[in-house]
């Protein structure tokens, strides 16, 4: 079977339902992955994932090259016996946590030198070391090493970033096509387009990655400041450049409305740490909009979270959940990390039914103005 297979597009507009195939499982798109940067999604067990109907999670590929290591993941066989996660997973290049280390890293033509935010140990990542770490890993969709552009940025400043993505990424190819995977199963490669607010940046930088025949494209560098509506206009750009056969990734992304408005554009595939963090803090996801547990007006409620969206967290009372959020209680985070994970994979599933049945356009406004309603 081919890796990506489109099954539909919607007849008023680019969004579209499809189906990945990887050697742990079939995928649905569109699809939002939950973060389990470290190997675990926070505060949340694989069996309520399994629950939620999670198809595909996350890890880092630069946490994890510090934290076991290559040579404790190598002794187990990869993350799938690590942490025990027999569905896929995909494994970003840790690229944008490098980056994000500004007065700890330094960027060259050969990768990017860095300290370790655990020790201060000093490391470097080229694209090839972040290929062979990815094979000890063993996820089945790998992302390449790329200098993902601070934003603001300049023209300048966003060419240049953009031309050495360009460059590393034949680099990080010729490494995965010159490696094999390690432990039997089929490992992707995505390509990461960057080129920050600049529309020909944009185009330039897609198709050269397009020309490199990626199994699959993410969407790099956006959803770091921009303006939504300049985020959505980049994407509908490279959208146009992808292949319909290849796989469409908007790395970080986002709040609900942002996953509708570009599944709208597109793409197929989502991920951020959004549902989890928010969850921590006492914040759930709901189809009436966001609800602050810690609000008094809580105190007594009776009622569930959501009248539409059914989790285990269902079974509990907005009452309840605020006393264990006022407690400290950590059953207070597991019970609103479920929620918000079960939340975003209903959003998803129902678009794609939609997309399927040719009503997305009308549900997802419809669905839109009731979460900005309260």
């Amino acid at each position: 079977m081919p890796f990506f297979e489109k099954l539909v597009t919607a007849k008023d507009c680019k969004a579209r339902a499809g189906v990945l195939t990887t050697d742990h499982g079939i995928i649905e798109t569109p699809i939002f992955m939950p973060v389990g940067t470290q190997g675990a999604v926070k505060a949340i067990e694989h069996r309520e994932l399994d629950e939620n109907g999670v198809q595909i999670i996350l890890g880092n590929t630069y946490h994890l090259y510090l934290r076991p290591g290559n040579e404790v993941l190598s002794s187990f066989g990869g993350l799938h016996n690590f942490n025990s996660w027999k569905k896929p997973i995909l494994t970003d290049s840790g690229g944008y946590q490098v980056f994000s280390l500004k007065d700890l890293r330094k960027i060259t033509e050969k990768g990017v030198e860095f300290r370790s935010h655990l020790d201060g140990s000093k490391h470097i990542f080229t694209p090839e070391k972040v290929i062979e770490t990815q094979r000890i890993i063993g996820s089945d969709i790998m992302m390449p090493l790329d200098e993902c552009t601070p934003y603001p940025a300049t023209y300048e400043y966003a060419k240049k970033s953009s031309e050495m993505t360009i460059r590393w990424a034949k680099r990080n190819k010729d490494a995965f096509d010159n490696s094999t995977p390690l432990y039997g199963h089929k490992q992707f490669l995505f390509g990461i387009g960057q080129g920050s607010t600049f529309p020909d940046l944009r185009r330039e930088c897609m198709s050269a990655l397009v020309d490199m025949d990626f199994d699959g494209y993410s969407i790099g560098g956006l959803a770091v400041g921009e303006e939504a509506e300049k985020m959505y206009e980049m994407t509908d750009i490279v959208t146009n450049i992808i292949p319909e056969h290849k796989p469409r990734y908007l790395m970080g992304v986002g709040t609900p409305e942002n996953i509708l408005n570009a599944i709208e554009l597109g793409v197929d595939m989502f991920d951020c740490v959004m549902p989890t963090r928010n969850a921590r803090n006492a914040t759930l996801f709901t189809t009436r909009g966001k609800i602050n547990l810690r609000n008094a007006k809580y105190k007594f409620s009776q009622e569930p979270i959501d009248p539409i969206v059914q989790t285990y967290a269902s079974n509990f009372s907005l009452g309840y959940l605020r006393h264990l959020f006022i407690a400290q209680e950590i059953l207070a985070l597991q019970l609103a990390t479920i929620h918000n994970i079960g939340f975003y994979l209903w959003l998803v599933k129902t678009a794609r039914q939609k997309i399927v049945e040719g009503t997305f356009r009308q549900w997802s406004n419809s669905i839109q103005k009731e979460m900005s309603s309260q």
